[in-house]
């Protein structure tokens, strides 16, 4: 059911994203009096369709749809969209139109500067999404994270070997100071630091990274986890230590005598001693007391924790809309700082790069709309961006094209981007091998 409720998100929120840009490049073309032939949702690979306006059941049941100028439908392969504009060179390589003469209602017969509004339509389009996205969740939600200020880490391996101790807390980066702490590691590779000041038992460190490890910081989830002390707030009902004596503010500082800092050292000492009774010695106001506790199966006492402070921002509707701005362009910088690393063979960011198969893992196990809207803005975001690269086949490569002709007045010749179409397809299926097989690769390291 997980991998379902995962998948369903997944489809949802490519197909929105899909829909939304190629309504873009739809708007524009009919602003400018561009005949439109298709509008699809996944590509009809070999002509197959689930669903086309001019044939099967929906014909039947709408024969007008067949008089419509466009065919709208949905393809049978999940790996994107098109709209197919009559007399434009693009995925499609249909060079049909070529054989005949331009007609006043094709792409290629249209000012440069429409045609430039034209490509770049798809991408201004999931900018647009992207902040009416994030005004929704800022107006509805508002803004909620856990401050880095006061806050300690608990490393994993990596973030040992770099220097890093649990119970850290980190003061700055290169001079920056983080705000919110679930954007430490973020954080650390895209400013590609050098050096981190942290605070330990009281003294000021300096930890010098080292840029040959931006790649293991990338492809290494959960360096800094939120070093909680194991302060219980309130005993499960049905729990085995409902009768145990906790009170509200208790601090377990060790368990059958072994020190716990934090309750992530607790964790392997109670999962060794499942099922078992045990001795925690724990911290009430001025005094150590020694408790007997009863762990449950799983591996814990049935307790609930003292949470996190957590800082909120509420917003307005009318508040949340430059928010929203701000948090879409801060959201582009951030994403294009990543691109910059997965183009730098060094930093091995491309390890990272990932394909639907990433993307469906990032959706949470249960439907949340909050996480929902929130990583299908992100996608928006990404979607937005990677189209904007200046790679034939792409939205950024036939604006490029179009710029080049503004400037220097000379139209490239449809041969000349039938050629660079075929360049730009092979780099993208290039990238989609990539992103597969890190993918794959994940997945064989995990079983």
């Amino acid at each position: 059911m997980t991998v379902l409720i995962k998948i369903v998100q997944l489809i949802l929120a490519l197909s929105v994203l899909i829909l939304v840009h190629e309504l873009g490049h739809f708007t524009f073309a009919k602003m400018f009096g561009i005949r439109v032939d298709k509008f699809f949702l996944f590509f009809d690979a070999s002509g197959i369709k689930l669903l086309s306006t001019k044939t099967g059941w929906f014909s039947k049941l709408f024969p007008k749809g067949k008089e419509w100028e466009t065919e709208y439908g949905i393809g049978w392969l999940p790996l994107g969209g098109y709209c197919k504009i009559a007399g434009m060179v693009d995925e499609s390589l249909d060079t049909e139109y070529l054989k005949n003469e331009p007609q006043p209602w094709e792409f290629r017969t249209k000012p440069a500067w429409q045609r430039l509004l034209v490509m770049a339509g798809g991408v201004l389009f999931n900018f647009i999404l992207a902040i009416v996205l994030y005004t929704g969740i800022l107006a509805g939600w508002g803004e909620s994270y856990i401050g880095n200020e006061g806050s300690r880490i608990y490393v994993n391996e990596l973030a040992h070997d770099m220097g890093f101790r649990n119970g850290d807390h980190i003061i700055s980066f290169d001079g920056y100071e983080p705000e919110n702490f679930a954007m430490l590691q973020i954080d650390l590779a895209r400013r590609e630091v050098e050096k981190a000041v942290v605070m330990r038992d009281g003294d000021t460190l300096d930890i010098y990274i080292d840029h040959a490890r931006i790649g293991d910081i990338l492809n290494s989830p959960g360096m800094f986890d939120l070093a909680r002390p194991f302060i219980v707030h309130s005993v499960a009902d049905g729990s085995a230590n409902t009768e145990s004596g906790f009170e509200t503010g208790d601090r377990i500082i060790s368990i059958e005598g072994i020190p716990v800092q934090f309750v992530q050292d607790a964790w392997p000492v109670l999962e060794e001693h499942a099922g078992e009774a045990v001795f925690a010695d724990i911290i009430r106001g001025a005094d150590t007391l020694s408790l007997p506790l009863q762990v449950d199966t799983t591996g814990r006492l049935g307790v609930f924790l003292e949470a996190p402070e957590i800082k909120t921002m509420e917003y307005s509707f009318i508040s949340a809309i430059p928010a929203g701005f701000r948090k879409t362009f801060s959201s582009i910088g951030g994403y294009l700082k990543d691109l910059k690393l997965v183009f730098t063979p060094s930093t091995e960011a491309y390890k990272s790069v990932g394909s639907f198969i990433a993307i469906g893992q990032v959706f949470p196990s249960a439907w949340d709309w909050l996480s929902f809207l929130s990583i299908t803005a992100m996608l928006s975001i990404m979607l937005a961006v990677m189209n904007l690269l200046p790679i034939p086949a792409l939205d950024g490569g036939h604006i490029v094209f179009t710029i080049y002709e503004m400037i220097t007045g000379r139209k490239p010749s449809d041969n000349f981007l039938y050629a660079t179409q075929l360049i730009g397809l092979f780099l993208i299926l290039g990238l989609m091998f990539l992103a597969f097989g890190n993918d794959i690769a994940r997945i064989i390291r995990l079983l």
